[in-house]
């Protein structure tokens, strides 16, 4: 029974965890772009207000606001800068 029970534990949070972080570069971290970097790429990309500023696995990850105030949960391949991935609320 309890074999059973993981299994079914482990299938129904997979698709949230595997959704949790997208991947976002293979690049080693001698390759990405550097924190000061992407924080000023970011702004030119018009996020404000970034609460949080994270590495997120193999991404920068960042919360805060669109210039037209959504929240925002975007995820940026480090070497590029591009976003990867994005969450944006009302």
């Amino acid at each position: 029974m309890r074999k059973i029970v993981f299994f079914v534990s482990a299938a129904f949070f997979a698709p949230a965890l595997a959704q949790a972080a997208p991947k976002c570069t293979a690049e080693p971290k001698d390759k990405w772009m550097s924190e000061q970097a992407m924080q000023t790429k970011i702004a030119e990309l018009g996020y404000e207000r970034i609460k949080t500023f994270k590495v997120s696995g193999d991404c920068y990850e960042v919360y805060g606001y669109t210039k037209d105030g959504k929240k925002a949960e975007v995820y940026f391949n480090p070497v590029s800068g591009d976003v990867v991935k994005a969450n944006i609320g009302g």
